[in-house]
């Protein structure tokens, strides 16, 4: 399916309208998952032009994922990594561990961003970030797309380990997203030390529900009322 290639033109507007000279693409995987943390990574690109075939991640097959992420790997100026464990998402809710995930990624790049392009149009990150949320993102923005790819494709591999011992569930075809596989080897098993255990889907599993958590974090409250959160971590 055709689709047109990503750009500048945010980086750009942020450069005339910001002064910033250095500018993340930031963007998450795993938000959805059954199992496994959720993983954010910051990429800076500068504006040169991006290696052919780069788009949202989700555009593309497995085999032109791997071999771009290899590419984008060498070509970005310097990307970063971070992520949040099934652990923090259930004390502290999605949005909270997306934050953090995220700060870790920005705080792990050589040279902090000026400003920061998030795909999606909540700003989950705040203050003290300078964010330019754009919509589809991961497929108009060249820095948003190139963290998109290198994201997705840790991500994948990091589940795929983390699979072996527990084949039942699958983890290298559906990377710990729901899958048929999936829930019939939870109905079986139950849930693994990977899995999130404040998700919905234990609900749908009489067997297990008594390993549900309850999120009640302060943090996670803060942000839920509107508040600003100081995470210290």
């Amino acid at each position: 399916m055709p689709y047109e290639a990503p750009t500048h033109t945010v980086e750009r507007s942020l450069r005339a309208t910001t002064g910033a000279k250095v500018i993340a693409g930031v963007d998450e995987v795993g938000r959805g998952a059954w199992a496994g943390p959720v993983t954010v990574c910051a990429a800076v690109t500068g504006l040169r032009k991006p290696p052919e075939g780069l788009t949202d991640s989700k555009l593309l097959t497995v085999r032109k994922r791997d071999a771009l992420a290899e590419v984008l790997e060498r070509w970005v100026t310097s990307y970063a990594l971070g992520e949040s464990s099934p652990e923090e998402i259930d004390a502290l809710g999605m949005t909270a561990a997306l934050r953090l995930a995220a700060v870790r990624a920005l705080e792990a790049l050589p040279v902090r961003p000026d400003a920061v392009i998030l795909d999606g149009k909540h700003d989950y990150l705040g203050a003290p970030w300078l964010v330019r949320t754009v919509i589809k993102g991961d497929q108009s923005c060249v820095a948003v797309a190139a963290a998109s790819v290198i994201a997705k494709v840790r991500r994948d591999r990091q589940m795929a380990e983390l699979g072996a011992g527990h084949e039942d569930f699958a983890f290298a075809d559906n990377a710990g997203y729901p899958s048929p596989v999936h829930r019939a080897a939870l109905e079986e098993r139950g849930p693994t030390p990977y899995h999130r255990l404040s998700w919905s889907y234990l609900d749908g599993l009489p067997r297990w529900q008594h390993l549900k958590k309850t999120r009640r974090s302060e943090e996670a409250l803060a942000l839920e009322n509107g508040g600003q959160l100081g995470f210290d971590f």
